[in-house]
């Protein structure tokens, strides 16, 4: 029988310009492992940071460092700007949304001063990760090399 509340394929873009990585490639092993979820990561060319899907904003860090959006399909996505970077207490970063807006994709969400957080020697990689992988089936491969914020970069199929 066919299945009309069945959830259909669901695509992540990029938050931001710059090369695409593995998250397996992230210098951090809580992203690496992926003990907070799949995801990819971005090592940023600039500082413009862009919402990978559209949905709802429920977090965000008062650091600045991390933001939460939540899909309509109830796909939780934490973008999160840089490694260690909580400990640079917000000042590299200037967060445009705040709890309860909604996003489409490719709004810009934040900017972050890579030569401010790199200078003080922590790594401006952005991450792209799914925090409820109960319900996720499978996240398609990624293809490492140059990307553009809003390019089509993962596909998730949802467990039925």
């Amino acid at each position: 029988m066919f299945n009309l509340f069945k959830k259909k394929d669901f695509t992540v873009s990029a938050a931001a310009d710059g090369e695409l990585l593995p998250l397996t490639e992230v210098k951090d092993e809580v992203f690496s492992t992926k003990m907070l979820g799949d995801g990819f990561a971005i090592k940023p060319t600039d500082g413009k940071i862009y919402a990978p899907i559209a949905g709802k904003i429920t977090t965000v860090f008062p650091t600045k460092h991390a933001i939460g959006i939540t899909a309509k399909n109830n796909l939780e996505i934490l973008v999160h700007l840089g490694i260690d970077t909580v400990e640079l207490k917000g000042e590299p970063f200037n967060v445009f949304v705040q709890e309860g807006d909604s996003v489409k994709q490719g709004a810009p969400l934040a900017e972050m001063d890579t030569a401010a957080i790199t200078g003080e020697n922590y790594d401006d990689t952005v991450i792209i990760v799914y925090t409820n992988m109960d319900i996720i089936d499978s996240v398609s491969p990624i293809s490492p090399g140059k990307v553009e914020h809003g390019q089509e970069i993962q596909t998730i199929k949802f467990k039925s």
